[in-house]
């Protein structure tokens, strides 16, 4: 184990696994991944975070809830000029009957999501605000979309090596955390490449709807966060009902709740809010 690990400093590297009793199959080499090696491009935290107003905090004076609103506007626009930093906003006001507003922030650094969480904390309104939903993913090379090109790559992901998000302008946002089952991972990368390559097919018939694949294995509850942008709800309604079909789809455990979220800046998005 020594020498591999040296070896490892090269980065991955393999090695033979000891002989097993006769009678039983023989494992193939070890994949030995250098912890100290650096990675070849950066990658991104994602986070998805969904709060909720207490009904109590509408019943505050007109300008306490001004001075709350503003006070919450002013942490968000400053964390969203800072260098490295996305940060959207967006409104669920009436597409969810418990979450009212989701800050979608996108960094290289998980103390920026840290330092985010804990400003918005020691806001006054912080005290009328519940957190129903929160994700937590990375962006993450796909091994699935190498072979899928698109006239515009702007619309869709496609060849891609998905390290970046880059959120366009489209009014609306869906999203859902995704775990498949235990029997997919199971398969040959063959057998799963031709599943997904039917899935993605599906997508490529939707133009309009741009996905956003995050990954949360060990990092949260879910596998996957996906965040699809459309300027039409019809196109995506029509193009998960289309997914259904997917011989993919049948090894899904978990793929809600689901938001449907407007693109909102952040002084309408409270303001929405009461």
């Amino acid at each position: 184990m020594v020498e591999a690990a040296r070896v490892a400093l090269q980065g991955v590297t393999e090695t033979t696994a000891p002989s097993t009793p006769a009678g039983r199959p023989t494992p193939g080499p070890l994949r030995v991944r250098d912890a100290t090696r650096r990675a070849p491009a950066a990658r991104q935290f994602v986070r998805y975070a969904f709060h909720r107003v207490l009904p109590e905090w509408r019943r505050r004076s007109p300008q306490q809830r001004a001075a709350d609103r503003e006070e919450l506007a002013q942490v968000v626009r400053e964390m969203a000029a800072r260098e490295g930093v996305i940060l959207r906003s967006y409104s669920l006001v009436g597409t969810r009957g418990d979450a009212d507003l989701m800050l979608w922030t996108v960094s290289q650094r998980l103390d920026d999501l840290h330092e985010l969480a804990a400003r918005i904390n020691a806001t006054a309104m912080a005290g009328y605000l519940e957190l129903p939903y929160h994700y937590l993913a990375m962006t993450k090379r796909s091994i699935y979309v190498e072979r899928h090109v698109h006239d515009d790559p702007s619309t869709q992901e496609g060849r891609s090596d998905r390290l970046v998000i880059l959120p366009g302008g489209r009014r609306y946002l869906f999203v859902y955390p995704f775990v498949k089952t235990r029997a997919w991972y199971r398969l040959t990368p063959e057998e799963r490449q031709r599943q997904m390559d039917e899935h993605i097919a599906m997508g490529h018939r939707y133009p309009g709807v741009k996905i956003n694949t995050t990954y949360s294995f060990g990092l949260d509850d879910q596998e996957f966060v996906v965040a699809f942008e459309s300027d039409s709800v019809a196109d995506f309604l029509d193009l998960v009902q289309e997914m259904r079909g997917s011989e993919a789809s049948t090894h899904t455990v978990r793929d809600v709740p689901s938001f449907t979220c407007v693109t909102t800046p952040i002084d309408e998005a409270l303001a929405a809010l009461g």
